[in-house]
Parts: structure tokens; C-alpha cells; sequence
């Protein structure tokens, strides 16, 4: 395995998208280091999943490089996308779980598909990886006998059962609520370090997002328009990061004012 430049895991330069005249990424760029564990955040709409599923090979970027371990992933080079897909796993948004599959069948999926285990490692395999986040006890239990929170964990025993190098998290906190939010970030933060993979996260749900990652970047107009730490994100003038950061305080002042009876200011700057 090569060492990439700076420590370097995943490199992607102007990466571009566009749906007939609908541009999607114009541009996007980011580094991740390895190890780290780093959030792209972005409004709903503004193309978060598709930059992930441009990186994961689900769909195909019409311009732009990716980088992985410092190996290009280009469409005709299949021994490097067979790589990448054997060192990296896709967390879905809504858990993608197969309904028809108990959950030890669910997380041994992936090492039937892309290994070539026997039959009883892949059953030991996947037993650990259920036991790692407390679901050994369920393991003969269908996704819908399983409380949302099991199912988001049952999700990641699945991602990480291959042992990957990357996971690839696509909104894992859509739709839920706060508490249940923290519990994903808290979840994700804690079995990142402890299982040592990278982690990359696409959401739009920025106060668990500053408190969990270890380096933020934001996504406006098919570009990176801010990318460091969370301090720095959370100390940014930058315009863009201001109107998506403080969004609550700008809606809690036009409240004000219209409970005082004035016009609210709409000034975004």
C-alpha cells in the first residue's frame, strides 16, 4: 500500500456534474486526510450526494479527477476501481438495508459479494462486526423488528465488516430528530477511531457536524466554498458560511422584529 502525498487518502480536483442543463458540481475539489474524519455540508439540494456518489463510482463525473491512496480512478482502469471498492464502503442514506434478510444475513452481504471467504468466516466475520455495536442478540431479526437506532447501527456493522480504509456516510441523521442525531455523529465519531477508518460525511446539519469532525469544507454552487476546521467555520465572516451557520439567529432577530411589529430585516450580509 503506497503512502500518499501529505497523508493524503481521497484527492479530488474540479470535479464536474451536470443533469441536462441543471449544473450540479461546477468545480468541487476537497483532500482528506486519512485518518480524519471530515464533513461536507451543504443546503438540501446543492449536490452533497451526488459529489459522494461520484466519489463511491455510483454515478460517473463528467470532468475531474479522484484520487485514491495516490491512484487516479479513472473509468477504463478497473484494477484501480476494483481497489477502491475492495478498501471502501457506502453507507447509504436510509440505511439501504434488505427487509427480506435477518440482520447476520444483511452484514454478511458484502463479504459474500466481494470476497472470497468460506462460508464459516464470513459467519464469524460477521457475528464480530454485529457484536462490536451490541447487535449480536438480534442477529436472526428482520431491519423491521429493529428500532431506528439499531438499524443505523446495523447499517454501519454492515459498512464495516470488509474492514474498510474509507466509509462514504450519505446524510445518516436525514429525517431524525435531535437527540437521535447526536446519537448518529456521537456513533460514527466513536467507531471511527475506534475501527481506524476515514470517515466522510455529507450532511446539512452543522452544530453536531462542528462538534464531531475534524476538519469541515461547504458546498454552495457546485464549489468548496470554505473549507478548515470546525473553530475556523465557526469564526468564519465568509458571507455564504454566515447565512448557512447562523441561519437560526438570523431567524430568531425577524421574529423579534415581527413581534415588535417591524418589518424584519432581510440584509444577508
Amino acid at each position: 500500500m503506497s503512502a500518499p502525498h501529505d497523508g493524503l487518502l481521497l484527492e479530488v480536483e474540479g470535479l464536474r456534474k451536470r443533469f441536462g442543463e441543471n449544473v450540479v458540481l461546477d468545480g468541487t475539489s476537497l483532500r482528506v486526510k486519512r485518518g480524519s474524519l471530515v464533513t461536507v455540508l451543504g443546503r438540501s439540494g446543492s449536490g452533497k450526494s451526488v459529489f459522494l456518489k461520484c466519489l463511491g463510482g455510483v454515478v460517473r463525473p463528467d470532468e475531474g479527477t479522484i484520487r485514491f491512496d495516490g491512484r487516479e480512478q479513472r473509468p477504463e482502469d478497473r484494477a484501480a476501481r476494483a481497489d477502491f471498492r475492495s478498501r471502501c464502503s457506502f453507507l447509504f442514506q436510509g440505511n439501504a438495508l434488505f427487509d427480506s434478510l435477518t440482520a447476520l444475513e444483511n452484514v454478511a452481504l458484502p463479504l459474500e459479494q466481494t470476497t472470497d471467504l468460506k462460508d464459516r468466516e464470513i459467519r464469524e466475520r460477521s457475528l464480530e462486526a454485529l457484536k462490536q455495536l451490541e447487535l449480536e442478540k438480534h442477529q436472526d431479526r428482520y431491519p423491521g423488528q429493529l428500532s431506528g437506532g439499531m438499524q443505523k447501527r446495523l447499517a454501519l456493522a454492515r459498512a464495516i465488516v470488509t474492514r474498510p480504509e474509507l466509509v462514504l456516510f450519505d446524510e445518516p441523521t436525514a429525517g431524525l430528530d435531535p437527540l437521535r442525531r447526536n446519537a448518529v455523529f456521537a456513533m460514527i465519531a466513536t467507531y471511527q477511531r475506534q475501527f481506524h477508518f476515514t470517515a466522510l460525511v455529507v450532511t446539512h446539519d452543522v452544530p453536531e457536524a462542528l462538534a464531531a469532525s475534524d476538519h469541515v469544507a461547504l458546498l454552495d454552487n457546485g464549489k468548496m466554498c470554505f473549507e478548515g476546521t470546525p473553530q475556523d467555520f465557526a469564526a468564519s465572516e465568509n458571507s455564504v458560511v454566515r447565512g448557512f451557520r447562523d441561519s437560526a439567529s438570523v431567524l430568531g432577530t425577524m421574529l423579534a422584529e415581527i413581534r415588535r411589529g417591524e418589518a424584519p430585516s432581510t440584509d444577508e450580509s
